[in-house]
Order: structure tokens, then sequence, then C-alpha cells
């Protein structure tokens, strides 16, 4: 009942919302009638740029539905769909007829030859227009233009004009000696004018062409706002703005008798290669002939809201309810956070989807399209991933598989534990000092084994032989000149010298000192025989010095503090390739490392999984290793996690979503847990797009168009929303100031670009190459800064030089320019990210404090 509750209270509250924002808005009411309309014939998938004609019927159904509701119509061109004037005979329409005219001089001639033919033949013609914004396009001068109102005024006895937007005429008033009456469009979208003030300035612009031309007619033959299209200054289109605009006019027009064509009677998806996307949504009616908003009564500030509310309602309650069941053991205040969550992502997606529903896109807009949907699909699972971790440490009254520490062991009970540790080209008293820490743990039934593989300079490897041999016969040393499988060939090579008493392998890594209690504390845990790994969180020393150091720290942390609870609550731990043991005889039936994945630990954690065994994590530090030394060695660790990452998805994905002992958790945990990898290469893939795209708006911007807002808003929302988490998390779940919370942070994002490397490179190859990751000293000077954040100085340089691009040539009046300038300004953060980060790697560290260098002399 309380899940129902829950479930149906959001969505309750989610079509509530949807409901107020949507109110009806009361407009003026004029007489429904309407003088005239501007008028082309053709529907969604017709076009004159592809000679694809509307048909006879198409036409008689189009002035059929127009005489019931207009006086006259005009058209454009005389040339294409001959039948129009009949047709609108035949339904008491009179017709301005129109000749298109532009540089195309043989063209010009048919169109003029077949306007007055179309008026000697068609006794409803009453008026000719010879060319549209002719002179606006530059497409003739002026004389030329002349000429062409002269021959045809002296071929007929109808008024003859041509259409020119009111400065035009004002600027040329020599134009009017050619004509008989001013034909004059009237658009303060165009101008960007708000539209509470649009249908007073377009008044205005009236009276002065009526000062101008006293005694003149003035046919104000285009006069209109678009229903959708890019916000212009303050010109903002809407289907709520044009059905304002529109009887406003309509009522003012009836009262001061104004002549005037409505742009227009339908909306013409082709315009869009020619004017834009604005330039599909003139009509009063859309593409399919359905009237947009009627001319009485309320309209709906969104005719189409009542179905994406019910759409996004229905689709996600019942993922809700389902949530809510399965999540019992959460707060109330956990479940109604992941409910929110789940209908905000389930609402963006249907916008994204519906989007086809309500736009004329091109086929390159559907391609955009398409993409965007993707991405959002994404940006939603990793925000609900993410949601999802957040709201079990947030809400979560207590983890449920949170281990208590194991009775001790007697020595005689002990099982015998061979430690395994591999280094290759590492230096010396770094390991010396690993071993050391192994050699003074308070444990008796224990061996080291040292394998160092592929070292060629004698003087990093021969010192720890040398103090192994020091450390007596359990300390075995082996070095191997050349060897295959990386980490996991050494650690296999390892596996074939153990003690045959050998019951739990322990492995660690070369620059880790362990506390003295690892083996006496975490060995107990294999009494329970479902137990095959016991895992200790990773942690690092001599990093309080160096901030880079303590970004790297805390950043490393967060995931042990929190994301190793995340998991370990439904078994699906990340195993890992130091501070690890794991029981001999499950390693050894499962098949020991694998060399053919780069992430061999978390790859035998699955593998162990698989086989329905238990992976344990005690959340204590019993050992701490180093930081990477530089950034450059970061990148390269993380590029190494996430290509194994993705060949484990590969060489396991028929485990994770067929038949094996994995649970619907481990599935989820598995499948889930590398989300947010995917979406920094979702990020990368997307600033590629965004900056070709930038491209292709500024060489051709009438066949590229800027996405609408719409279409962007979702996306910015999800990643705004995943951003604000993390910082949470850590202050709610980690003893970390906020200046700390802030470098992790940072680190975090500047990786993103490494990351996505890995993502890609893990799913276009097969095999990587294990690069291990510098623990000593980096290599200074200032030659080499931008070496290792190259790429990304190349896509921040690109993304600012889009945005700069974008506003220097559109301007910083349309929204939608300003929110693309935005996403590409979010787009180029991990690159700033990257570049903070190397730069603050490169500052040298504090000084120890005195009473340290005391205790070290």
């Amino acid at each position: 009942m309380i899940a129902l509750l829950i479930a149906g209270g959001v969505a309750a509250a989610h079509f509530a919302l949807w409901a107020v924002s949507n109110r009806p808005v009361s407009v003026i009411e004029p007489l429904d009638y309407i003088d005239g309309f501007s008028y082309s014939p053709y529907r969604r998938d017709q076009t004159p740029l592809k000679g694809k004609y509307p048909s006879y019927a198409d036409i008689e159904a189009d002035m059929k539905q127009l005489g019931g509701i207009a006086h006259r119509i005009r058209t454009y061109n005389s040339t294409e769909n001959p039948e129009v004037s009949d047709l609108a005979r035949q339904f008491d329409l009179k017709v301005t007829a129109g000749a298109w005219l532009d540089r195309n001089k043989e063209k010009n001639r048919r169109e003029i030859g077949a306007v007055l033919a179309d008026a000697r033949l068609h006794d409803n013609i009453d008026r000719i227009i010879v060319g549209n914004e002719v002179l606006l396009r530059d497409d003739l001068t002026f004389p030329e233009m002349y000429a062409y109102l002269d021959e045809v005024r002296n071929a007929t006895d109808l008024p003859v004009s041509t259409a020119e937007p009111w400065h035009v005429w004002l600027k040329n008033p020599e134009l009017a000696d050619h004509v008989d009456f001013l034909a004059v469009h009237l658009l303060p979208y165009h101008e960007g004018v708000p539209v509470e003030k649009a249908v007073d300035y377009a008044m205005a612009r009236y009276l002065e062409l009526v000062e101008a031309f006293p005694g003149r007619a003035i046919l104000i033959s285009e006069i209109g706002w678009p229903s959708k299209g890019p916000t212009l200054q303050a010109a903002v289109a809407s289907e709520q703005n044009q059905a304002r605009f529109v009887r406003e006019f309509l009522h003012r027009a009836l009262c001061k008798n104004i002549d005037y064509f409505l742009i227009e009677a339908y909306d013409q998806p082709w315009k869009i290669d020619i004017e834009g996307w604005a330039g599909a949504y003139w009509g009063m009616f859309n593409a399919d002939r359905e009237l947009k908003f009627p001319l009485e009564g309320t309209v709906d500030r969104n005719s189409g809201w009542m179905d994406d509310a019910l759409l996004a309602t229905v689709f996600a309650l019942v993922p809700m309810l389902l949530l809510c069941l399965v999540q019992r053991g959460m707060s109330v205040g956990g479940q109604l956070w992941m409910c929110v969550l789940v209908q905000s992502c389930v609402t963006a997606i249907v916008i994204a989807a519906r989007l086809p529903a309500d736009y004329y896109f091109t086929l390159r807009d559907l391609t955009a399209l398409v993409g965007l949907v993707f991405g959002v699909v994404l940006t939603a699972g990793v925000l609900l991933t993410n949601g999802f971790e957040f709201a079990e440490v947030f809400f979560k009254p207590r983890w449920r598989r949170a281990y208590k520490p194991a009775e001790p062991l007697p020595p005689e009970q002990q099982p015998f534990v061979s430690v395994h540790l591999a280094c290759c080209n590492e230096p010396p008293d770094m390991v010396i000092a690993t071993i050391d820490s192994l050699a003074a743990m308070d444990y008796q039934n224990f061996e080291v084994i040292v394998v160092d593989n592929n070292t060629k300079d004698e003087a990093l490897w021969k010192p720890v032989e040398a103090r192994m041999a020091e450390l007596g016969p359990r300390f075995r040393f082996f070095h191997l000149p050349q060897w295959p499988g990386f980490k996991a060939g050494a650690l296999n090579f390892a596996m074939k010298q153990i003690d045959p008493r050998t019951e739990v392998v322990g492995v660690v890594d070369a620059d880790y000192v362990v506390t003295p209690d690892w083996l006496s504390a975490l060995v107990p845990h294999f009494r329970d025989q479902k137990v095959a790994v016991v895992q200790a969180p990773q942690a690092h020393r001599e990093w309080e010095r160096h901030f880079f150091k303590r970004m790297c720290n805390w950043e490393f942390d967060g995931f042990f503090r929190i994301g190793m609870h995340h998991r370990h609550e439904r078994n699906a731990l990340i195993q890992h390739g130091t501070m690890t043991l794991v029981r001999r005889a499950r390693l050894e039936e499962s098949g020991n490392w694998s060399e053919w994945c780069i992430c061999e630990d978390t790859e035998l954690g699955l593998r162990l999984l698989e086989r329905g065994d238990e992976l344990r994590y005690i959340d204590r530090v019993f050992g701490r290793g180093l930081t990477p030394a530089s950034f450059a060695a970061l990148k390269s660790q993380r590029f190494r996690w996430a290509f194994g990452a993705m060949q484990i998805m590969k060489g396991h994905w028929h485990a994770l979503v067929g038949k094996s002992q994995l649970t619907a958790g481990q599935r989820y945990h598995f499948i889930t847990g590398w989300f947010s990898w995917f979406g920094d290469a979702l990020q990368f893939m997307f600033a590629l797009g965004a900056i070709g795209w930038t491209a292709a708006m500024l060489i051709w911007p009438k066949m590229f168009s800027l996405p609408v807002t719409i279409m962007l808003a979702p996306v910015l929302g999800l990643l705004v929303a995943k951003a604000a988490m993390g910082p949470i998390l850590y202050r709610r779940a980690m003893d970390c100031p906020w200046a700390d919370i802030a470098g992790a942070s940072l680190v975090s994002l500047g990786l993103s670009h490494a990351i996505a490397r890995g993502i890609i490179a893990g799913l276009t190859h097969k095999r990587g190459v294990f690069l291990r990751t510098a623990k000593g000293k980096a290599e200074g000077g200032l030659a080499k800064f931008f070496q290792p954040i190259r790429e990304e100085m190349y896509l921040l340089l690109a993304l600012l030089s889009a945005g700069g691009a974008m506003l220097a040539l559109r301007g910083t009046d349309s929204v939608e320019v300003l929110l693309w300038v935005t996403m590409l300004g979010l787009q180029s953060l991990p690159y700033w990210a990257a570049l903070a980060c190397q730069f603050i790697a490169q500052l040298p560290e504090k000084p120890a404090p005195a009473s340290a260098k005391a205790q070290v002399a």
C-alpha cells in the first residue's frame, strides 16, 4: 500500500505539474472571419525543391477548407500547381496571383507569361504580385524590377505590385511609381519584437507607410507569427504566441478595415531548407491540415501537452511501483527520491522521443535527434544508477552486509597464506619498504613470493633480490627477464611456486605498506566456506603535503567509502589487485588469473561470482600505497581500468545477461556500474558532434539549424543533476572538507577524456597493453607540460572556437544561440579540468614540518 501511495503520488504530482504549467490562457476574440491567407499547397512530404508536388485532390481539399473561413488567397508562383486559381473559384475564393522572380531570367519570363495567362483565364484573380522580396534578397536590380513591373502593368488591367518588407518601401519610395498598390510584409517576429508589443509595432509601421504614401492603397501581403522557431531577441515562437498575435491582429484589422493576407494558411516543412527551421511553422493549420488554435475561447500554451504528460506518467508508473516494492527496506524519503528521478528521466525521454510528432525534421535533424534521444537515454541511465547509490547512502538505515571484525585464530589454526607481489621497473626502495612491512606481520603461517618480470635494469631488481635473501627462506624472489601476460602472467608464475600448504593467496602492489594485522584480521573470514575473496580497501600515504596527491587520494577514497558499500549490499564487489585475499582452491578451479584481460583482478572477481561464490568487503585500511606521481600516470591508470572494464563486459556478456548463477543485483551492478564511464565516452562523442554541427551551422546556416530549446533542455538538466549529486554524496558519506571535495571532483572531471578513450578502445580492440602506473617522482620541465594533455587541449580550443564563432556570427539575442554556446561551454569543462589538474600536479610539495624532519634525522 505504501509503495502504491508513493508511486501514485509522484505520478499524480507529475501530471498536475504539466496541467498547471499548461493552463489555457485567454486571448482577445475576433469574429470568426479571415480576409485572406498566403497559400502554398505543399504537404508534409512534398517540396518543389525535389519536384514533389501536391495532387489535384490535395489542392481541392485545401480550397474547400479555406473557402469556409476566408475570402481570398495569395499565391507566390504561377508555373507550379496551375490548378489553384480554378479550384479557388469553385469555392468562391478571390486570388491575388503571384509570379516568382529570381536571378534566373529565363524562368522569370515563364513566370510572367504564366501569371498573365492565368489572369486572363480566371475572373477570380483580382490582383497580381510580381516577385516576392526580390529586392530584399538582391536577386534583381531596381531597374530590372521596374522593367518587369511596367511590362506586367502594360499587359493587364488588374492592379499590379511587388511584395517587399515595409522598410524597403520607405527607403526606396520611387518603387511606388511602378506599382498600383503597395504590397507590404510586416513580420515583427523577424525584428525581435516581443509578442505583447508586436501588433502595435506592426500597426505603427503600417501607419508610417500610410503617411509616407498618402492616398495609395496598401495591402499587408504577409503578416503573422510562427508557432515554432528560434527565439530572436525578445520574439518567442510558440503556439500560444502565434494565437495571441493572430487573434489580436484580426481584431485590429477588422476595426480599421485593413486589407491583409495572413502568412500563412498551412505549415510548409520544405521551407526549412531555404529559410531555417522557423520557416516551416507560420501556418494557422499544420502540415496535416489541423487547426493549431481556435479563433474563439481560450488557447492552450502547448496543444500537445496532454499526450506527453499521459505517456510520461503511464510509462513511469510501473517502474516506480516496482522500485518501491523491491526497495522496501529503504526509507520513504529514499523511495520518494528514486521515484522522482525515474519520473524525471522518463519525462525527458518521452519529450525527446515525441519531438518528430511536433516538428518537421529533415533527415539531418532526425539524425541529430536519434543521437540526442540515445544521449538522453544513456544520461538518464547514468543519473538513475548514481541516484540509486545516492539514495542508499542517504536514506538507507544501515548497510545490511556491513561485516564486523572476525574472531582471531590461534597460530595453530591459521591457514597458510602465500602473498604475491609482482613488479616491473619499480624503484627498489619502494618495493623493499613493502617487503619489510610484510615481514613485520603478526601472522605465523605465510610466505612472500616476489616476481620481477621484464625489468632490464639490474639496478632496479638486484637490491630487491638481496633484501629478500636477507629475510629467510619463506621470502622468495624470482626475476623473469622476458615473460608474457603482464601482471597476470607474473601472478600465474607465482602460483606455480607456492607452498603446497597454501590455502589462501594474497596479492599486494609493490608500493603498499601493510599493517601488521592484515592477515591476522582478515584470514579468519575464510572460516565461512562460501567466501572466496576478502577485500580490503585501497588507501594512500604521503599525500597530505601536495594538493594534487590530496585530490587523487580523495577521488580514490570515494569509491571505497561509497561505491564498494553500495555494491557489497548485493555481493557484487569490484575485486582489486592489491589488499586482496583469495581462497586458493577457488582461484585454481576458476582458471587462475586471466592474461587476456588487463584488469585481471576485477575479471577474476566476476568469474568467482558467476560460480556462486561470496566476495566479502571489510572497510578498514590495512595497507597504504602511493598515489600516481603525475597526472599523466593517473590518466594511464584510468585508461587501463576503462579498457579492462570493456574487455570484461565483452568477455562476460553472456553470463551477465544470460544463464549463470549471477543474481539480479549482481547483474545490475556489473552492467550499470560502468555507466558513468560510458557517460564520459558519450560526452566525448557529443563534443566532437557539437563541434562539427557548429561548423556546419556557420558554413551552411539554412541546411543546418540550431536544435530547438526543448531538445537540449533535458540533457542539460540531467547533467546538472548528476554533477550535483557527487559532491553532496561525498559530504554525507566521508569526513572530507569542501576543499578536498572540490579537488576530488576536479580530478574526476579531468579524467573524463582518458576514460572515454579507454572505453572506446576497449570496445573496438580485443587486447590491450598493460601500462604500469608510475609512483616515483615525475619528470619536470615546462616543455613537457602540455604533452600529457595535448588531446584535451585540442578539444578545448575547438570548443572555445566554436562557441566564440557562434556568438560573433549569430549574436547574443537568440536564446537558442546562448543555450547552444552554454552547452559548448559545459562540454569544455572536462578539458579545462584536465588543464587544471596538469597545472596542479606540477606544483611543488609543501616542506615537511620541522618535527617530521627531526624524526627522520
